[in-house]
């Protein structure tokens, strides 16, 4: 159908739809790794510590989240450093 013999509603839709185009292309895409961030108010040296990181990462894997395929577990460690907390407190 040539561009002069489109109905009105023909040309809503066609110029809806071309602007609705460019948003899928902005879809997460699967595989994409999620981001986790633990804040931990000791020393990356304490054992006890260390093993209740390590236990949680292990309990994600059960349900699914796998450390390096579809989840990222970033730690941070203040070492007990009160300058730290304070810093996180709102103002």
């Amino acid at each position: 159908m040539p561009f002069d013999q489109l109905k009105r509603r023909q040309f809503i839709t066609l110029l809806g739809g071309a602007a609705a185009w460019p948003l899928t292309a902005h879809a997460q895409k699967p595989g994409v790794e999620k981001r986790v961030a633990v804040l931990m108010n000791s020393a990356a040296t304490d054992a006890t510590v260390q093993s209740l990181v390590t236990a949680f990462v292990q309990a994600l894997r059960p349900l699914g989240w796998i450390e390096g395929k579809n989840i990222r577990v970033d730690i941070r460690w203040s070492a007990g450093d009160a300058r730290w907390r304070a810093s996180m407190q709102p103002s």
